[in-house]
């Protein structure tokens, strides 16, 4: 470029959208570079035998587990990052995830900063999202100051039986908050929208929502194909001098006033540390979350599921506790549909007219436990390759959550419940390798998501999360980039 930008954001998804989107109105000159490709209208977007078996989406790389064996992430590089194919679920973290609190297994430490402090952020971003909701279902819900901005997804006929019998097996569902226009998304075909890639038909992503709203100003402009290898700093001053990426096989070089990274939490951590940058605590890479995360399938004889879509509600009663004046447990919620392919493709050996089956009379569910940070659980770089070392934690909480759903189930008349407990290689919100915190010894970013090290650099992705909470994290993520916005806002006036 023959002009240096004022502020260079490093990955479309949801982080560097939002981020684009808050700083966008400031008429800074703004460059976000992608190292992936916008998914192309005539992709197989409907096709489960193209997702699920031979990763249409996914990109080619193979990262090492603990062990240094290779393995394939199910991580996704295109704009839009892993939100093009998330399950649009934007919900707010509890207030007290914001809070000290003990697990079974350990404690999850304070945020430097109370709900309160991100609540005003959290309604931005559900506006910028259009979040279908409603916050007087759920019992854990924090305090809101309005209504979301659409009402809830409906339920279909048999989601809505559903419903109506864990409610009378003793538990609240409520309704999810989504990232959905049904209309529009059922318009382009007829399935669910968990694990598909959205072709900017319905879904409300970092692509349609976030990056639409920031391309929408003449001074922002979107690379693609660009894959950032480098973050140089200057020894005198530690600001963030020069970002280095390759593009169509050549070397390029930016220099830019601000410079964020938002490349997900697995990439971003590896830069920083190939970079040799932003380390003075030693934290990078370190305190990696990935929530511990069960699939799980209500069988009933008698129950028909009809449904297009299901992920309609979700459970929250044992949340904070697990009912009996206990420790919290965490999250339970609708799966997008488990339709014949899909079962078919996940257990080859199955006869289709078993899955056939199997997939109407079930209801499909997804448990979430809160992954507690630990400094061993890490990312690193081995002989320049990416090695994912990650220490489960608290998994007595999640053992107790499978139990009470099986439970629950069970009394709400779904005789047979098979669950499988999701491995390393699943992607389950992977967050926190760059975590921020009040203490530069005991953490990488400040308060505002800026490096402690580079007055210049800042991270506004899942990596800057302190903790993982027991819910989906990409709202708070937008959220804090909202937030990180007018912090940068502020530093370019003056």
């Amino acid at each position: 470029m023959t002009t240096a930008p004022d502020i260079v954001i490093i990955g479309s998804g949801m982080g560097g959208a939002s981020l684009a989107a808050g700083l966008a109105p400031s008429g800074a000159r703004i460059v976000i570079l992608e190292r992936g490709e916008q998914i192309p209208d005539d992709a197989p977007a409907r096709d489960p035998w193209r997702i699920y078996t031979n990763s249409a989406f996914r990109s080619p790389e193979t990262w090492l587990d603990e062990e240094g064996r290779p393995f394939e992430p199910g991580n996704y590089y295109n704009v839009g990052g892993n939100s093009k194919l998330y399950g649009a679920v934007l919900i707010r973290y509890r207030e007290k995830d914001f809070d000290e609190l003990q697990h079974y297994d350990g404690v999850s430490p304070a945020w430097p900063f109370s709900y309160e402090e991100l609540a005003p952020w959290y309604d931005a971003a559900e506006r910028l999202y259009q979040v279908r909701g409603d916050a007087g279902s759920d019992i854990s819900e924090p305090q809101h100051s309005g209504p979301y901005p659409f009402p809830p997804v409906p339920d279909e006929p048999a989601i809505k039986t559903a419903r109506q019998r864990l409610e009378a097996a003793g538990v609240r569902p409520f309704s999810l908050p989504l990232g959905v226009d049904i209309d529009r998304w059922l318009a382009a075909g007829k399935t669910g929208w968990d694990g598909y890639p959205d072709l900017r038909c319905g879904k409300m992503d970092a692509e349609t929502c976030g990056l639409a709203a920031a391309l929408a100003h003449d001074n922002v402009s979107l690379i693609t194909g660009a894959k950032v290898t480098s973050l140089k700093a200057e020894p005198e001053t530690g600001r963030i001098s020069e970002i280095v990426y390759e593009k169509d096989g050549v070397e390029m070089r930016l220099k830019a006033k601000i410079v964020a990274l938002c490349a997900g939490a697995v990439q971003s951590a590896a830069l920083l540390l190939k970079s040799g940058i932003a380390n003075s605590s030693g934290y990078v890479g370190r305190c990696f979350m990935n929530h511990n995360a069960t699939a799980m399938i209500a069988i009933d004889p008698r129950f028909r599921n009809d449904a297009v879509y299901q992920k309609t509600f979700g459970i929250n009663d044992w949340y904070l506790s697990d009912g009996e004046g206990g420790m919290p447990l965490g999250n339970l919620q609708l799966l997008g549909r488990v339709t014949p392919d899909i079962l078919k493709i996940q257990v080859p050996g199955l006869p289709k007219f078993a899955a056939r089956w199997i997939s109407g009379h079930a209801l499909d569910l997804y448990l979430i436990s809160e992954d507690l940070p630990d400094p061993e659980s890490r990312v690193v770089l081995k002989d320049g390759e990416i090695q994912l070392i990650w220490r489960r934690s608290n998994m007595t909480a999640h053992r107790k959550l499978v139990s009470k759903a099986k439970k629950t189930l069970r009394r709400a008349g779904f005789p047979i419940v098979l669950s499988r407990l999701f491995d390393g290689r699943v992607p389950s919100h992977q967050c926190g390798t760059l975590h921020m915190g009040a203490d530069p010894a005991t953490s990488v970013l400040d308060p505002d998501c800026r490096s402690w090290d580079h007055p210049n650099l800042f991270v506004t992705d899942a990596a800057a999360l302190p903790t993982s909470a027991a819910v989906n994290p990409a709202l708070t993520v937008a959220a804090l980039s909202l937030r990180a916005a007018e912090t940068i806002k502020r530093e370019m006036n003056s």
